[in-house]
């Protein structure tokens, strides 16, 4: 049931193209001033919420609301009430910064003196006073996405779409993009983000993790680590990974093999009970094991787990 602290609110929201169902019947709520995380693989059914919700797309049935307004209903207000940040940057590389802000907020009806200030308070948010007249097409990477999302606020949204806006940048980059939105929620504004990086997700105050057009998991990173891993983690750190995967591929009664940089983590109903398995298997191999442990799942171990069913 939706409520005034909700800034988003989807019930059973449904698009299909055709035959194909890119999002299938879908429910959750975003709280007012939260950092709410959307994460899925690719052709998940992502963009094709965010359209919805952004009043572009229509959906086939089912509803949702955008600080109160129908996205069908009511689409032209949602437009003008959130901000929008793509992965692409929408920004005009032969405008300079200012002309860039100049711009987006009077297509957002922000003018005179109002916009005047809102350029001051953008420019020291973002980190980019002194670049007024840098043109937009010189900026490194870092700026131009700080750019995007000053273009993005620059009429004062109270809810901001972020379409994975640090994808393709370093982890610097990617670390002080984040602080700018915890600036952001500390102030009241809602921001609804998709992201491929847990280490992003892990700084969410709630998740939704969708997979094939439904949503599997939903809660705050620890509630779904939690309540949303389906057997036991072991880690294993052995002389071999390569040769090691391949022999727990072939092992009865693990669920999940995946490479962790140099580690392999593993999903088995028991992990006190596979250990022994586990480790003669490999020996058996002429692998080395220098460690194996279980350990609490990452959001990567329920990810990997939840999206492979």
């Amino acid at each position: 049931m939706a409520s005034m602290s909700d800034a988003i609110v989807a019930e059973k929201l449904t698009r299909r193209f055709g035959k194909f169902v890119a999002v299938d019947h879908i429910s959750f709520q975003v709280a007012r001033g939260e950092i709410f995380g959307f994460l899925g693989p690719n052709g998940s059914g992502k963009t094709t919420t965010i359209r919805m919700l952004l009043g572009l797309l229509h959906p086939t049935s089912g509803a949702a609301s955008v600080l109160g307004y129908d996205v069908v209903r009511h689409a032209d207000s949602v437009k003008r009430s959130v901000g929008y940040m793509s992965q692409k940057f929408s920004l005009y590389q032969d405008l300079t910064v200012i002309e860039n802000l100049n711009f987006y907020g009077r297509a957002y009806d922000v003018w005179g003196k109002q916009l005047v200030a809102r350029q001051r308070e953008v420019l020291e948010l973002a980190e980019l006073v002194g670049y007024e007249r840098t043109l937009t097409a010189n900026l490194a990477g870092g700026f131009k996405q700080r750019l995007a999302l000053a273009t993005a606020i620059i009429h004062k949204p109270q809810l901001v779409f972020l379409d994975e806006p640090t994808a393709g940048v370093d982890p610097v980059v990617r670390r002080d993009f984040w602080r700018l939105l915890y600036r952001l929620a500390a102030e009241g504004t809602t921001i609804f983000v998709t992201t491929h990086y847990m280490d992003e997700a892990e700084q969410c105050h709630r998740l939704a993790f969708i997979h094939n057009g439904k949503i599997v998991a939903c809660g705050s990173p620890d509630e779904i680590k939690q309540n949303q891993m389906r057997g036991q983690v072991v880690e294993i750190e052995c002389d071999n990974p390569g040769r090691a995967l391949n022999v727990l591929r072939k092992l009865d009664g693990i669920d999940q093999v995946a490479l962790y940089g140099s580690l392999i983590h593993v999903v088995v109903p028991d992990g006190a009970t596979h250990h022994g398995i586990i480790e003669n298997a490999l020996k058996a191999e002429g692998v080395t094991v220098i460690c194996i442990e279980a350990i609490p799942p990452s959001l990567e171990d329920v990810f990997i787990a939840r999206a492979r069913g």
